[in-house]
């Protein structure tokens, strides 16, 4: 089974359909995005520089999101 790589662009949406423990994680990134009510359509880029990640921690935070199961 191919497993779908995450990026900058993927809709949180989409992210939490593929990754079933993406909703945790987020929240315990300071990304509340199902839990708090907060939209579900922007991209992972655009949750994360919401709450002020810089480009270093986008890119920590991908990279997490891809090792998840």
């Amino acid at each position: 089974m191919t497993q779908t790589q995450i990026t900058r662009t993927t809709k949180i949406e989409k992210l939490i359909e593929i990754k079933e423990d993406a909703v945790a994680f987020l929240f315990e990134h300071n990304i509340r995005c199902i839990r708090c009510g907060e939209p579900i359509w922007d991209t992972i880029e655009e949750a994360a520089r919401k709450k002020d990640y810089n480009e270093a921690e986008i890119d920590a935070l991908i990279v997490a999101l891809n090792e998840l199961p």
